[in-house]
């Protein structure tokens, strides 16, 4: 019994996290031009987690959410984003490679 509600307890935690980053995104004002299965402006964030599976491309992910980027996704350039601090920068990169 004590097995089962660590286990359902550390289900919730996760789910919850993965709730909260979901919202930090929508906050930050990222789900204008991304979202979590499909293309819209920019890539959808499960194909940016296909892309960098793998590999350790957190701070990178991280960089250009802050400071924006082009050319790995096409001819649309992402913008910075000055809302987002370095933090939660991290925090949404380190949630965008965990999708599957």
């Amino acid at each position: 019994m004590k097995r089962l509600l660590l286990a359902l307890l550390s289900t919730t935690v996760g789910i919850t996290s993965a709730l909260a980053d979901a919202d930090l995104a929508k906050k930050k004002n990222c789900l204008a031009c991304h979202a979590v299965d499909n293309k819209v402006v920019g890539p959808g964030y499960k194909e940016i987690a296909k892309k960098y599976a793998g590999q350790d491309a957190s701070g990178k992910l991280a960089g250009k959410i802050r400071q924006g980027g082009a050319g790995v996704w096409g001819v649309v350039p992402m913008p910075a984003n000055p809302q987002v601090n370095e933090a939660e920068a991290k925090q949404l990169a380190s949630w965008i490679l965990t999708l599957k």
